[in-house]
């Protein structure tokens, strides 16, 4: 691979601390790959080493045709980076931020300040463009963040939970300048918690836990590894949650592995098969739990989601859901690589 990302075997320990453990994970060229996983999973650990500023104890990398413990300076050339926090200067304006960012990259100064005024315009940021950093808002910062590390048109694109902490109308935002970017030819690397946000944006998924990549694929084939309709419910009573687990399990001759149990919301997602779906599923179910006197809160069939992928894979739920929408813009594609 002589673009994209390319990681084989990368291991890190932090004194007695695994973060990563074997890890292989491969972008192509102008694709858009999420890695999706809890806090502590390993994705900023990845990150970190992806993009120079932490080095593998173990493993080898590339990013945009350079190896990341060879050609650091290279490497640092090709890439943009936004992390999980705002990486600004207060008691800078706007405008002026994203002009320091254009100098440090060596870009000539009129360069840098039509460039910041057209990423301004992007990020729907002109009307604060001159005011000082401390009087934007969280979803400002970020965006602001976003600009700074497109001030030269990276080859590849970091983002490491880049919509963490924001409020959903500035995380939607977010994401349509992120699809515009993929459009527009970047590579992009995504770490993500929010199950929506990486069925959303990502070409493929790369599911990550205690160190190690779990699972790969589209959202597609991700859910399809469940298979048919699912039956989602929740009951009253914890106590009786591993009653309920058995009570499915028989009915639908389900494979016990196949069956996502989260204690502490006390809910259970059973997979119906293709064939005994519908809603003679949800008779079936309610007739079931019924008669071993179990009280439940809700009850639902659908098709599998990401979600319940996730549970599936990790045994626990991921932090947060989202949605989705439409917004315009471009992404000005000109400037210095």
């Amino acid at each position: 691979m002589t673009g994209g990302v390319l990681a084989e075997g990368l291991s890190k320990r932090f004194d007695e601390f695994d973060a990563l453990i074997g890890v292989d994970f491969a972008v192509p060229e102008g694709a858009l790959v999420a890695m999706l996983g809890p806090n502590g999973a390993g994705k900023t650990t990845t990150i970190r080493i992806l993009t120079t500023l932490l080095r593998a104890d173990a493993g080898h990398a590339t990013v945009a045709g350079y190896d990341v413990a060879k050609q650091p300076q290279l490497v640092r050339g090709a890439i943009g980076v936004t992390g999980q926090y705002a990486a600004v200067d207060e008691d800078l304006t706007g405008r002026e931020n994203l002009v320091l960012v254009g100098r440090l990259c060596r870009m000539k100064k009129k360069a840098a300040q039509e460039r910041a005024a057209a990423l301004l315009e992007v990020f729907e940021l002109t009307d604060a463009a001159d005011r000082r950093l401390r009087t934007y808002s969280g979803g400002m910062r970020r965006r602001l963040d976003l600009g700074g590390s497109l001030m030269f048109a990276p080859e590849v694109l970091f983002l490491d939970e880049p919509t963490t902490g924001l409020d959903p109308r500035s995380r939607l935002d977010l994401w349509d300048v992120i699809v515009e970017l993929k459009e527009a030819g970047t590579t992009i690397v995504l770490t993500t918690q929010y199950l929506e946000e990486a069925d959303q944006l990502a070409d493929t998924i790369s599911v990550i836990d205690n160190g190690r990549i779990i699972e790969e694929g589209t959202a597609d084939q991700l859910k399809d590894r469940i298979g048919g309709d699912v039956i989602d419910l929740r009951v009253h009573d914890r106590e009786q949650l591993d009653e309920a687990v058995a009570s499915l399990i028989r009915e639908f001759k389900a494979a016990e592995a196949d069956v996502a149990v989260d204690r502490d919301l006390g809910s259970v997602v059973v997979p119906v098969g293709g064939d005994g779906g519908g809603s003679a599923a949800l008779v079936t179910a309610v007739r079931s739990l019924d008669a071993a006197g179990i009280r439940i809160d809700d009850l639902s069939l659908r098709r599998p989601s990401l979600d319940d992928v996730f549970l599936h894979l990790t045994g626990h739920a991921a932090e947060a859901r989202v949605g989705a929408k439409k917004r315009r813009g471009r992404i000005p594609t000109s400037g210095v690589r």
